[in-house]
């Protein structure tokens, strides 16, 4: 049982699985700080300083300076900055993937595809010939 373990752990999937899981927790970070800290400002700025990270409602009707003091104080908040984040995020990310699969499959694709060879040009007689016509003449003499 050990050494099932042991040989699915050393296939190359399970391997590339871990890495592309560790490699897309670290992109997910950049892409999070990308979307607070340079879309979200920017969307801001064209919006009349709308900052969709501070943007919630309160279901009770409460009033509260912001996301943060709403939920400290226990009032059912409908985040609708948060969702918006994460749908750019989601985007963003989507995208990307997009892009490196797109990548991938194109250089799959190359190393797949055969390379062309040119085509023999007849020089003269192949070696087969002439060794047909030596036998053909000497059955002649």
């Amino acid at each position: 049982m050990i050494q099932e373990f042991k040989d699915f752990i050393a296939k190359g999937n399970v391997m590339d699985m871990a890495v592309g899981i560790i490699v897309g927790a670290a992109f997910t970070a950049i892409v999070t700080s990308l979307v607070g800290d340079i879309i979200n400002p920017i969307i801001a700025l064209f919006t009349g300083g709308i900052d969709f990270s501070g943007w919630f409602y309160t279901l009770d009707g409460s009033d509260h300076a912001s996301l943060a003091a709403a939920q400290e104080a226990g009032a059912p908040v409908f985040a609708i900055g948060s969702f918006i984040m994460a749908v750019i995020n989601f985007l963003i990310i989507a995208f990307v993937v997009f892009l490196l699969v797109k990548m991938v499959n194109r250089i799959k694709a190359a190393a797949e595809k055969p390379e062309e060879v040119a085509p023999e040009v007849p020089s003269g007689p192949s070696e087969l010939d002439v060794l047909l016509e030596i036998r053909d003449a000497l059955k002649k003499a």
